[in-house]
């Protein structure tokens, strides 16, 4: 429900903070103080429309930020939006906000982080009914009846059922399509991954294989060189060209000498060791580097045959992928591939069956669905009908259409084929009559003001606990309707308000008495400019406010209003639950 609500320059509001209470909040005052423009805040702030006009003469933009406290039955549905737009902070608590610039510029908030206003627009719709001169009536969204009258007929268990076989022939109808499209080009594409295949198997890669043959090609590209090198590394080691002696030569000596010198000091004994462990060193290096110039080999032709091995894995590297590993890769992808289309008529056979099960399902408890919602609608327009007789709609009328569509696709019910979407086989409307001899007629084509808003009232009075939506405001629902029948109202919003918070804008003392908390919204004149400024009135100071609406601050009107609100606290004691 919302909590705090702020105003500042929002048209001849200058800064207003209201803390708002749960129950029945009524907003009085004379016309013109500024009431319905706290309404229109509160459409802003939901993502209605915005007009730089609305700003506050002489200021550069009007501010407007509600504070809401997330109800149990909203929880879900609000954090999914804020987990999916990573905006979550607190689990209980929600903060919106909406600055409306005078150059035209919007920006929109939500826990203090910017986001575009249909993001506002979606969390307000979770939030908040606005009844009155509005656009958020969630009552006149046609696609939200069919979820009104399904919490009304408490058909859960069929609506799961039906989804599940939804979303299964989603999925088989999807393999179908997938299927379909392949086997449209299934012998060209059968072809194509046969010749990828056979391709990448005479090819016989294996792993590790290019970093080998590219070591290869170095050492046949630079053999001369290779044998030039080692050549004098063997020489220096282990020949005696000339006069000059070998490495192991000198290091045999040196390992001589510190023998002796061992012996005749026992502190160098360990230098000897050393020396012959050089020696034998050096012997092993060109034992090897002796093999190693065995391996040498002035050869063009295996130089051409590893260019072209070489240029066959390239090339393939170049169709398939980057390396050996992903051109195999690519190479079993494609065998599994061909072997689902050499399979694929079995497959389609197999998924043609089951879409025909699936569809028969459907027909079957889509059917029953659409009994138990014409069952439960016959009863919800009979309690409406009612509640508008006590609201002196006497003669109104109230009609659910349930209607089906058809789709040659859909499913089997009887001889006929029915088309379906998530919610069931149904399409369903709310009509209305509101006069009598008037036909009735859909329920997003009633005329706006009093009448609709009484209209609203009754429904939500019979919907109140298949509506989860914790907020409604009802502005200027009085309207045409008197003094009697305002007391009938009153005592029905409070009724809402034991479910819902429930603020209304009106001029009807009657109906004001049964508010839980009471604003009065005036105007006053502060330093050459108009101000709209909105008080809490406590019980004794409801009197006078209710005497004024009654015509004046009279002895009479004191006593009249006096009478409203002990008749409007007796009347809430009798009143254990909305259906009383």
């Amino acid at each position: 429900m919302l909590i705090e609500l702020r105003i500042q320059d929002f048209a001849i509001i200058d800064d207003l903070n209201l803390t708002l209470d749960s129950g029945f909040i009524v907003f009085t005052g004379e016309t013109g103080a500024g009431k319905s423009i706290i309404i229109d805040a509160v459409e802003m702030l939901l993502g209605g429309r915005a007009d730089s006009d609305m700003v506050r003469t002489g200021a550069e933009m009007a501010l407007i930020e509600g504070a809401f406290h997330l109800e149990t039955s909203i929880r879900q549905e609000v954090h999914r939006v804020l987990e999916r737009e990573r905006l979550l902070d607190d689990p209980e608590f929600l903060i919106m906000g909406r600055e409306i610039r005078r150059q035209g510029r919007n920006i929109c908030r939500v826990n203090g982080r910017t986001v575009n206003l249909a993001l506002l627009r979606e969390l307000g719709e979770c939030l908040v009914d606005v009844h009155g001169q509005s656009e958020h009536l969630s009552l006149l969204r046609v696609r939200e009846h069919i979820e009104l009258l399904d919490r009304y007929a408490q058909v859960e268990d069929l609506k799961n059922a039906f989804l599940e076989n939804y979303q299964t022939l989603g999925r088989v109808r999807r393999e179908l399509s997938e299927l379909h499209q392949r086997e449209y080009d299934a012998t060209r594409r059968a072809d194509l991954l046969a010749f990828q295949i056979n391709e990448i198997d005479a090819a016989a890669l294996r792993v590790g294989e290019e970093d080998e043959l590219l070591a290869e090609r170095t050492r046949l590209t630079n053999a001369e060189q290779l044998a030039t090198l080692v050549e004098q590394a063997i020489a220096a080691l282990d020949e005696s060209p000339g006069d000059r002696e070998a490495i192991t030569d000198l290091l045999g000596r040196a390992a001589h000498a510190l023998t002796g010198l061992a012996k005749v000091d026992s502190s160098m004994e360990g230098t000897q060791a050393e020396a012959q462990s050089l020696v034998e060193q050096a012997s092993d290096l060109a034992r090897r580097l002796r093999v190693y110039r065995e391996t040498i080999e002035f050869n063009p032709r295996r130089l051409d045959n590893v260019e072209e091995r070489l240029g066959l894995i390239h090339s393939l590297g170049r169709k398939y992928g980057d390396n050996i590993e992903a051109v195999l890769a690519h190479a079993e992808t494609a065998r599994a591939e061909l072997k689902s289309i050499t399979h694929a008529e079995e497959r389609l056979q197999a998924l043609e069956a089951e879409e025909t099960e699936l569809l028969v399902s459907l027909g079957e408890v889509g059917a029953d669905l659409s009994q138990a919602r014409r069952d439960a609608s016959v009863k919800l327009e009979r309690a409406i009908e009612n509640e508008l007789e006590d609201l002196h709609m006497s003669g109104a009328q109230f009609g659910v259409e349930l209607s089906w569509g058809d789709d040659p696709h859909g499913a089997p019910v009887g001889e006929r084929w029915v088309a379906f979407s998530p919610t069931g086989l149904d399409q369903v409307e709310f009509l209305v009559a509101p006069n009598p001899g008037e036909g009735l007629k859909p329920l997003v084509k009633i005329a706006s003001g009093g009448e609709t808003s009484r209209l609203m009232l009754g429904l939500k009075s019979v919907l109140v606990r298949a509506d989860r939506t914790p907020t409604l405001i009802f502005d200027e629902i009085d309207l045409g309707i008197g003094g009697r029948v305002g007391a009938i109202v009153g005592r029905k919003l409070w009724g809402l308000a034991q479910n819902h918070q429930v603020l209304c804008v009106t001029h009807l003392p009657q109906l004001s008495a049964y508010g839980d908390q009471h604003y009065k919204v005036e105007k006053q004149v502060k330093r050459g400019r108009t101000v709209t400024l909105a008080r809490p009135l406590i019980d004794p100071e409801r009197i006078p406010e209710l005497a004024l609406m009654l015509g004046g601050v009279s002895e009479p009107n004191l006593e009249s209003a006096a009478d409203l609100l002990r008749q409007a606290i007796e009347s809430k004691r009798g009143v254990t639950s909305i259906a009383d």
